[in-house]
C-alpha cells in the first residue's frame, strides 16, 4: 500500500480526530482514507451521470407525448 503524509492545521487535526471517533474509525487516518474512497466513488458516479446526460442530449428529439411514453413503459412491464 502506498503512503501519503499530510500535515493539518491544529483545528483540522482536532476535527479529524473527533470525526474518526464519532464515525467508529480506528484512527484519523482511517477516517481520511474513507473520505478519499467516498470522493472517488462520487466522482465515478458523477462521470456516469454526465455521460448519460450527454447521451440524452445527443439523441434525437421525438414527437411522443408523455402519455405515450408512460403507456409504453407500463406495457413493457406488463402493467398496461
Amino acid at each position: 500500500m502506498a503512503q501519503l503524509n499530510v500535515q493539518l492545521p491544529d483545528d483540522l487535526q482536532r476535527w479529524t480526530d473527533a470525526r474518526a471517533v464519532e464515525g467508529g474509525f480506528d484512527s484519523g487516518s482511517d477516517y481520511v482514507r474513507d473520505l478519499v474512497r467516498r470522493d472517488r466513488d462520487y466522482a465515478q458516479k458523477l462521470a456516469a451521470l454526465q455521460a448519460a446526460i450527454d447521451e440524452g442530449l445527443a439523441s434525437p428529439v421525438v414527437d411522443t407525448s408523455i402519455d405515450e411514453i408512460i403507456a409504453r413503459g407500463l406495457a413493457r412491464h406488463g402493467l398496461s
